[in-house]
């Protein structure tokens, strides 16, 4: 008994170091722009590393934020030639609110889409579904740049090139929420949804108050996954954006560093700007995450 217990006690003090060990690497990156940010051009490049700056200045941020100016919001209405222009800011700000307003819109919409197309295709009977769901099966595997050009003029018709919405649209009809979300709604017991309509429960009203109770899990767990996807979406963002309004923070820190070869402590600074939404909105989601994956785990 005695050594049933030590081996498991040695087990969990392996197991703790171990995981303490990848969580440092994992964060070392973030933790090294975000000190080397408020390092002096000198000590970012100094041929010994500075592993925690000796003198903390925030010229980095200075030049972030006046290095361009543009309109802290230029919005525009799809499909009409309306838009509603803000006053001047750095466009770093400008930047930043394109990528979260980008990033916000997409995750919502494709959570709302992909619930109601994943809860259709998992407790609906109707012509052509099993046929349906092989082909978003099979989108999952197709790569962006295969439908590149097909897109691209499928914006510049709707008058969508070189604004927001042409990233925000192509994102919202993402098959792999599609099919996570037929997963979760396979669990949810058809009694349930009987005893509801019995109850005079409508269509709507069925998928409000019992459905998406129950798949709530996997909509935190997509809704991560969507944030983050396009948030770094590099590829098509540098495709349908060219303006310098229209930007977001990842085309404005290539630019910068196009601009600014050198000036690494301007990069990191724009990199640690950029970080903060993807850890905040990683925060508010974490327990759905967590217990999305952790059912996903333990159905499959």
């Amino acid at each position: 008994m005695k050594t049933k217990f030590n081996r498991s006690t040695c087990y969990k003090i392996i197991s703790v170091i171990a995981i303490g060990i990848m969580a440092a690497a994992f964060a070392f990156p973030l933790y090294w722009i975000i000190t080397g940010s408020f390092k002096t051009s000198a000590a970012i490049n100094a041929t010994t590393p500075q592993w925690w700056p000796t003198e903390w200045v925030l010229d980095n941020y200075r030049k972030l934020f006046s290095r361009q100016m543009a309109p802290l919001w230029d919005f525009h209405i799809p499909f009409t030639g309306a838009s509603f222009a803000g006053p001047e800011m750095p466009a770093a700000i400008r930047w930043l609110l394109n990528t979260v307003f980008m990033a916000v819109v997409s995750m919502v919409l494709t959570c709302a889409t992909a619930a109601m197309a994943g809860y259709a295709l998992a407790k609906k009977r109707f012509a052509g579904r099993t046929i349906m769901f092989s082909l978003i099966v099979c989108a999952m595997a197709l790569p962006k740049q295969v439908i590149l050009i097909p897109l691209l003029r499928e914006m510049s018709s709707l008058n969508l090139y070189n604004t927001i919405w042409a990233v925000i649209y192509p994102i919202v009809g993402w098959p792999f929420g599609v099919f996570l979300m037929k997963q979760f709604a396979e669990g949810i017991p058809g009694e349930m949804m009987e005893a509801a309509k019995i109850d005079g429960a409508g269509e709507w009203k069925t998928f409000c108050t019992i459905v998406l109770p129950m798949i709530k899990p996997g909509i935190g767990a997509l809704a991560i996954f969507t944030f983050i996807n396009s948030w770094n979406d590099y590829f098509m963002q540098l495709i349908m954006l060219t303006s310098t309004d229209n930007l977001t923070i990842s085309l404005g820190i290539a630019k910068l560093q196009a601009e600014n070869a050198t000036d690494f402590g301007l990069i990191m600074a724009g990199a640690a700007l950029a970080a903060i939404p993807i850890i905040i909105i990683f925060l508010i989601f974490q327990k759905y995450f967590t217990k999305g994956i952790t059912m996903g785990a333990v159905k499959g």
